[in-house]
């Protein structure tokens, strides 16, 4: 009964962390999207480019190991993602560019997979 249980469980944690890794990319999107209404240099912006870079800098440490078992070819994918919305991020914190959109588009979308 208990070796039952668990393996529900242990079926389930890949789906509960895609749930969790989802809710995650959609509260960045819409604080992406509160930041476009305020525009650069507002509170909103800085919160919402300080989230992002948090969120993916813990995905790419997760890409990272080893032990993630995603195909080695979707990781470098997803790490290359990663490192450009942190690249674009530091542009828009700086003022040069104010490309919420395309940053929004790809946490959309990048959610969107996840379900």
């Amino acid at each position: 009964m208990y070796h039952h249980l668990y393996a529900e469980v242990v079926d389930e944690a890949p789906k509960v962390a895609r749930e969790r890794e989802r809710e995650l990319l959609l509260r960045a999107v819409k604080k992406l999207a509160m930041a476009k209404l305020k525009g650069p240099g507002s509170n909103e912006s800085s919160k919402a480019i300080s989230f992002l870079r948090e969120l993916w800098g813990a995905f790419i440490c997760d890409l990272s190991n080893e032990e993630n078992e995603l195909p080695p070819d979707l990781r470098a994918s997803l790490i290359s993602i990663g490192l450009w919305i942190g690249r674009e991020a530091n542009i828009v914190e700086a003022g040069h560019s104010c490309n919420y959109d395309l940053l929004i588009e790809i946490n959309q979308l990048i959610a969107d997979g996840l379900v």
